[in-house]
């Protein structure tokens, strides 16, 4: 089963940090592009973060760069959001996302999400 699972989130104050995990399963992680989305309430989805297959090429929001931090593990299967300096701003549910190959197609995969509240 092609599956997507977030952990790590939580309640963290204004100036803190968290890490995020997304655990991969079903399909051939070391193939696949790897993304990290957002979506705070009333507001659209929008792309925070993406990795490469092999890890080397990385981009970011401009509204995190230089704070967050996109890792990933081809040998485990997992991808990370390292989220420092956090902001209220920041509060929202955050989503693992990716497109692998299953069979003939590409399909879109969402994690269940992992909410993120930065509040004081």
């Amino acid at each position: 089963q092609v599956q997507l699972v977030e952990s790590g989130g939580g309640l963290v104050q204004p100036g803190g940090s968290l890490r995020l995990s997304c655990a991969a399963s079903g399909f051939t992680f070391s193939d696949v592009r790897m993304s990290w989305y957002r979506q705070a309430p009333g507001k659209d989805r929008e792309l925070v973060a993406g990795i490469s297959s092999d890890g080397g090429s990385t981009n970011y929001a401009d509204s995190v760069k230089g704070r967050y931090t996109i890792s990933r593990d081809n040998a485990k299967n997992m991808v990370y959001l390292q989220m420092n300096s956090l902001k209220p701003e920041d509060t929202a549910v955050y989503l693992c996302y990716s497109r692998p190959r299953v069979g003939t197609w590409f399909i879109p995969v969402w994690g269940q999400g992992t909410q993120v509240t930065v509040s004081s």
